[in-house]
């Protein structure tokens, strides 16, 4: 990838990975986190890719998502995508399976937009897989859950991009998935921007800081 912080973290983790990963020959949880419109799903893609087929595969943290019949009616859905509209006892149940790499294959579920819900068991993890990336919002959250997803993941980097451009996509995205502008404009600077702040101020705990662009 383009930028020389970039190319030297994927190297370090590159020799990571042939030298057996982080602990032995176990298999390496990374860990991809920033605000929201950061450009987590897009720089884990590309990762992945980095990678290539049968070594590297990326589980969001957005599978987790609590489904629309759970918060629809309550305050969580004017919030969602803030802490408390996850299962994060389901993610980490599932960190820890792929931690222990004792199963021939685990699913994950995936997040579509599309349909705004989370779908189970959509991604496959083969044991043979040494290396998974999860991407999401909350991984460095001091909450006592959220500490317990940290503690299964061997790094974690940090998407450090500017607020107007994270703002543009995010709108773009609301748009994109059926928001009229005036909303979208108004869910980017209002409960997207202020799970930002909170996500902004975990930078500090990161393993490695990822320059955007």
């Amino acid at each position: 990838m383009d930028s020389p912080e970039i190319a030297a973290a994927i190297d370090a983790l590159r020799h990571r990975l042939h030298d057996g990963g982080f602990g032995g020959g176990r298999r390496t949880l990374l860990g991809i986190t920033g605000a929201p419109g950061s450009g987590k799903s897009t720089f884990a893609a590309r990762l992945q890719l980095e990678f290539g087929p049968g070594v590297a595969v990326v589980v969001p943290m957005d599978g987790f998502h609590l489904g629309n019949a759970i918060i629809d009616g309550t305050p969580l859905r004017q919030r969602k995508g803030a802490m408390d509209t996850f299962d994060v006892g389901g993610y980490l149940a599932l960190l820890q399976r792929l931690a222990r790499r004792d199963e021939a294959v685990v699913y994950a579920p995936e997040f579509r937009r599309t349909l705004d819900e989370p779908v189970a068991a959509s991604i496959a993890i083969p044991a043979s897989v040494p290396l998974v990336i999860t991407e999401g919002n909350y991984l460095l959250a001091e909450t006592l859950e959220w500490k317990d997803v940290r503690a299964q993941l061997d790094e974690v980097w940090f998407m450090d991009t500017p607020s107007a451009v994270r703002l543009a996509r995010l709108v773009d995205r609301h748009v994109e998935f059926g928001m009229e502008r005036p909303a979208a404009e108004a869910w980017a600077s209002g409960p997207d921007e202020r799970n930002a702040r909170l996500i902004d101020a975990t930078r500090r705990a990161a393993d490695r800081i990822i320059p955007w662009g």
